[in-house]
């Protein structure tokens, strides 16, 4: 099966979130199944300079006259000894060559033009769905999040009546972030006129690239089975709840992986210190030193919570502060890596300057230094008020650290909370609470004190967390199974 996968960043090129670390593990995942596999990306800087030995496939207009090169050629970075990734890349300097973030300038402001940016990315799926590359046509189109969401409408639209449409799947990384915006943009989307309706992408008189994957998309998939569930609710169906109860007969749930070739605490480049479940002795050394580095107190008896995440209210961080005196009552550090909303890096800032020996907060996101967190931290908090899936709590696991995590989406499908019953049937990983509530909060939090003073369950509940398996090849194959249901 020949399949393209279209989507805004990829990892190790381009990442600003868990979009790029899929983005990036699925095509290899795929090849394994033994799907042809090929990935479109928008021409940022950093995907050209991955790109090896491009040739020029073709090129088409965009609706508003802009002109739009495809080029082809194979990407290192993503492949392996025994696969390669070869990448589609439009070549548009006007759109993609900017400073800032893929979707934001320097000061965090969208892009004004961001409807144009990623409609080219939509219309680039469809012409290469559609023969642009003579030498190679997809069978089926996989877009991922908003930044891709117009590959499938343009498929539906695409000669239609005229001949078999190319099927679609499209997943939903996080239903918040819809790409909305004004209805007078339409007219540069180059879409007939009834896409902007209420069966196509119209979303309370605007225009929503999200509602157009969920529209017209073949197939829809979410990253977690209870995340499925979810969206389809008024709680968490940001406005589109209604339309996703109607196509719940082609909607699923399929758990992102980790990709064990990045994610590996006995080989992870980035780590001075490797270690594995039968030799923890790295663990605690890459404690030390990381305890050393940032100026807290260096002592093994102290557990170490930590946050790898985008600063906002939808990852729980007010939580985590309200929570903080918890942690200091108690003896315990708290150390946070992550940028967003300003009032919140602040805050946290400040919590660090208030108490150095006890906090620390590193601003922004540092790859290298994720994976050393990680390596060294005692428990990964993901306190979120909702979350798709989330792979924070699925890195730490494989590191030895326990999720403290809300039941919410992935979390639920990827945590078992620690009490008596899961203690004797060892399938303790961490610990839930339910309610969004910082009084639910800290109980986590004593639970995790607690366990951390009974050392001996201390360390099989972190035994059994570090040998599961949550591999791509279950994925894929759900993947494939579902890509072949639908050629």
């Amino acid at each position: 099966m020949r399949i393209l996968q279209v989507s805004a960043e990829i990892f190790p090129l381009l990442k600003t979130g868990g979009l790029a670390d899929v983005a990036g593990a699925l095509p290899i995942a795929l090849q394994s199944q033994g799907c042809d596999v090929r990935v479109l990306l928008p021409g940022f800087p950093a995907i050209l300079a991955g790109l090896k030995d491009p040739v020029r496939v073709g090129s088409f207009g965009t609706p508003w006259g802009e002109a739009v090169e495809v080029v082809c050629g194979a990407m290192p970075a993503l492949g392996n000894e025994t696969h390669t990734v070869i990448a589609y890349v439009l070549v548009a300097p006007g759109l993609y060559d900017r400073p800032g973030n893929p979707y934001e300038d320097a000061n965090k402001h969208p892009y004004a033009d961001n409807h144009r940016r990623f409609a080219a990315l939509g219309w680039g799926a469809a012409h290469l769905a559609h023969g642009l590359d003579r030498l190679w046509c997809a069978q089926l189109v996989h877009s991922h999040d908003w930044h891709a969401a117009l590959a499938p409408a343009c498929l539906a639209v695409w000669n239609a009546g005229m001949g078999p449409r190319v099927p679609s799947v499209y997943t939903i990384h996080n239903l918040a972030y819809q790409g909305v915006f004004w209805p007078q943009n339409f007219g540069d989307l180059g879409l007939p006129g009834h896409v902007f309706s209420m069966q196509g992408m119209e979303y309370f008189g605007q225009i929503s690239f999200m509602k157009a994957g969920l529209s017209y998309a073949s197939h829809i998939t979410t990253v977690s089975p209870t995340y499925a569930r979810e969206i389809q609710t008024p709680d968490q169906g940001c406005g589109l709840d209604g339309l996703l109860r109607g196509r719940a007969g082609n909607l699923s749930g399929i758990l992102n992986a980790v990709d064990d070739a990045v994610w590996n605490s006995a080989a992870d480049r980035h780590l001075e210190h490797h270690f594995d479940v039968r030799n923890m002795t790295g663990k605690a050394r890459n404690k030390a030193v990381m305890q050393a580095e940032l100026g807290l107190t260096v002592d093994a008896e102290v557990p170490l919570f930590t946050v790898v995440s985008r600063l906002t209210e939808q990852k729980g961080m007010p939580l985590v502060l309200s929570g903080l005196d918890e942690i200091l009552a108690r003896g315990g550090q708290l150390l946070v890596l992550g940028n967003g909303d300003t009032q919140l890096e602040q805050a946290f800032a400040q919590q660090a300057k208030t108490h150095p020996a006890q906090v620390a907060f590193r601003m922004g996101y540092d790859e290298s230094f994720a994976h050393r967190i990680f390596a060294a931290s005692d428990v990964t908090v993901v306190p979120s008020r909702y979350e798709p899936c989330g792979l924070t709590q699925m890195y730490g696991l494989k590191y030895g650290s326990l999720p403290l995590v809300r039941r919410v989406g992935g979390l639920a499908d990827t945590v078992t909370d620690t009490d008596l019953e899961t203690l004797d049937d060892q399938s303790a990983t961490g610990f839930v609470f339910d309610a969004f509530q910082v009084d639910d909060y800290r109980r986590a939090i004593r639970r995790a004190f607690a366990l951390y003073h009974r050392r001996s369950d201390w360390n099989r509940v972190r035994q059994t967390g570090m040998r599961i398996a949550f591999d791509w090849a279950s994925a894929a194959q759900h993947y494939t199974n579902l890509y072949k249901s639908l050629i």
